[in-house]
């Protein structure tokens, strides 16, 4: 993470927040000294959890708890409910799941973090249905998760690369009332160590860390050039069926704000 951290102050390019996402960041041993690195430089972080057991082994918790302490709301947390039943979530993440996010869930908001929760649209719910659901959910476990604000429970479109979608044309902005400065590409970086790589690459976006063709060089500061590869600033494609589906289309955002 540090050279990337120093190449951010480099370059000055003004970044507020680093997110963090897996698998499950709690995975890495190294987790809670990367977020004090990101932190103590004055940026925000978020980190996307399933909220299970790598959350709540003792060092990971007196880890945490000692972040909340110095560096307070800066440090927010999002958690994966796939539906607000434990049937459905289980059938996504596997038996006795959903029992074990809420204890995660619960011991997160009785330290006082900031919490927010993604979910899925994958059941044929409407978005009011969906809501009204998660409403209930939270009510129940009192958590302080406002159900109808989209950034705090974000219900993110679905994604299946085997199913057509429309393209995206420079026509298409003024139809939806969009700029591709509002797209997540436009201003974010992935940053993803594949297995066996000796370095990390930068990519353009979190939804594409396996599609080596949006490779954009190991450094921060190549993936911003015209000339940097495929996909650099102002050169970015829009041609996955995610940047449509989820981005674009879907309205989908995997940022806290």
């Amino acid at each position: 993470m540090t050279p990337y951290l120093d190449e951010i102050a480099d370059l000055g390019l003004g970044t507020r927040e680093i997110a963090f996402t897996g698998g499950e960041p709690f995975m890495n041993p190294d987790m809670v000294p990367i977020l004090e690195a990101c932190l103590e430089r004055g940026f925000e972080a978020l980190v996307l959890t399933n909220a299970m057991r790598p959350l709540m082994r003792p060092r990971v918790q007196t880890g945490l708890t000692g972040l909340r302490a110095r560096f307070g709301d800066r440090l927010s947390l999002r958690i994966s409910i796939d539906h607000y039943t434990a049937e459905r979530h289980e059938a996504e993440r596997g038996p006795r799941t959903f029992g074990e996010m809420l204890k995660g869930i619960a011991w997160l908001a009785a330290q006082g973090f900031p919490l927010s929760v993604a979910g899925r649209t994958c059941w044929g719910e409407s978005d009011a249905t969906a809501r009204t659901g998660y409403r209930d959910l939270f009510a129940r476990l009192g958590l302080v998760i406002d159900a109808d604000d989209p950034g705090t429970l974000i219900l993110f479109p679905e994604m299946d690369e085997r199913v057509d979608v429309p393209e995206i044309t420079t026509g298409c902005w003024k139809i939806l009332g969009l700029s591709p400065a509002d797209i997540m590409c436009a201003s974010s970086r992935m940053i993803v160590k594949h297995q066996g790589d000796a370095a990390p690459t930068v990519m353009p976006c979190t939804l594409l860390p396996y599609d080596r063709s949006f490779g954009m060089g190991e450094t921060l500061s190549n993936s911003l050039k015209a000339d940097g590869g495929n996909f650099a600033r102002g050169a970015i494609k829009l041609n996955h069926p995610h940047c449509a589906k989820f981005c674009v289309l879907g309205g989908g955002s995997c940022s806290a704000g």
